[in-house]
């Protein structure tokens, strides 16, 4: 499948603030101390946003009625904290059905009715039955600063699109996904060099950040809410493997933004070369330039200096710093060994 077609995406307007609110005291083990009730919160969580969100509801005092989760799936690298382990040592109810529906989760939430329903990395669309059950409101956090990179793999599209900031959106869930209006928002930069995993971990504490800003002035009602301008930024599909497909001639900018926004844990950047297939695994910026006085070289793989180097289409020098061929690493020392020169031209 080839990758989504990427335009560039306008960047948003100042990140939203709220105010602070307290919610009601509550003791060591989570009861009030106060008159007030606890908000009571329908949840579904998955991922290090899932946990750090979590994580931040319970800190606050919100009495989380259900947590709907997933199961890992089969062949995923898991490298990321467990929602489900999380309820496991707070003693909430946690659920991992393969499809949430009314008709499942209404009955285990009781004759209580829930205040909120939150959606923190979540990986599957909520319909409007599931989001109707919050009677004070849906939130969504969402991995990008809105309306920029709406969709999925958003930290990863903001690596591969070169973006300096990423960062995280709580905002309101309506039927179209990640349009509805934003309560809160905090980005994070992106530096030359991050991978898109570096960036997500920003992200996760992004995330956890605008929650605990924002949940005691949701509590109380007074969360300012801020209309999206869908205009200002674009919609993304998810990402398969074999969008890691490197074309050399492209810049050395452009390479190496696709080599960190897919590096691992992502299934990672490679080519075909000489009938085998060279997996680049991480890249250095900045480049050496391309000689001014000459026409532009082609692209190739080059071992020089006791290193690995990318040519790519704009003359530029990547710098390889991890790279393997049909799964084993490969070094400089190992270029002229297995191919037999120093300078292996790219088509």
């Amino acid at each position: 499948m080839t990758a989504q077609e990427m335009n560039p995406v306008a960047r948003s307007p100042a990140p939203a603030r709220t105010t602070a609110v307290s919610l009601p005291a509550t003791t060591a083990t989570g009861a009030s101390t106060s008159a007030t009730p606890r908000p009571r919160a329908l949840v579904f969580a998955y991922h290090d946003v899932g946990v750090r969100c979590l994580s931040v509801l319970l800190s606050r005092g919100i009495d989380v009625a259900l947590v709907v989760t997933h199961e890992d799936a089969a062949g995923e690298t898991i490298w990321f904290g467990s929602v489900r382990a999380l309820c496991e040592r707070a003693g909430i109810p946690c659920i991992t059905p393969a499809a949430p529906s009314l008709d499942l989760i209404e009955p285990m939430l009781g004759a209580k009715a829930v205040d909120f329903v939150f959606s923190f990395y979540y990986r599957q669309m909520l319909p409007d039955a599931l989001l109707a059950l919050g009677r004070r409101g849906a939130y969504n956090m969402h991995g990008s600063l809105l309306p920029q990179y709406r969709g999925r793999v958003p930290v990863n599209w903001a690596v591969l699109h070169g973006e300096r900031h990423a960062g995280a959106s709580l905002h309101a869930m309506v039927t179209k996904p990640d349009a509805g209006a934003i309560v809160d928002q905090q980005a994070v930069p992106i530096l030359d060099n991050d991978s898109a995993h570096e960036v997500f971990g920003k992200v996760a504490v992004a995330a956890e950040i605008v929650l605990e800003r924002s949940i005691g002035a949701l509590a109380a009602g007074t969360a300012i809410h801020r209309a999206q301008d869908l205009s200002a930024g674009g919609y993304f599909g998810g990402r398969k493997p074999a969008d890691g497909l490197i074309d050399p001639r492209q810049t050395a900018w452009t390479v190496h933004n696709l080599v960190r926004a897919v590096a691992p844990p992502y299934p990672g950047a490679f080519m075909p070369l000489s009938g085998g297939e060279l997996g680049i695994l991480r890249t250095w910026w900045p480049a050496r330039p391309a000689q001014p006085d000459n026409p532009p070289a082609a692209p190739a793989l080059l071992a020089d200096a006791g290193g690995l180097w990318l040519r790519c289409g704009d003359g530029a020098l990547l710098q390889v710093l991890e790279a393997r061929y049909n799964g084993q690493p490969l070094l400089a020392a190992d270029l002229e060994i297995r191919f037999g020169c120093t300078v292996l031209t790219l088509t």
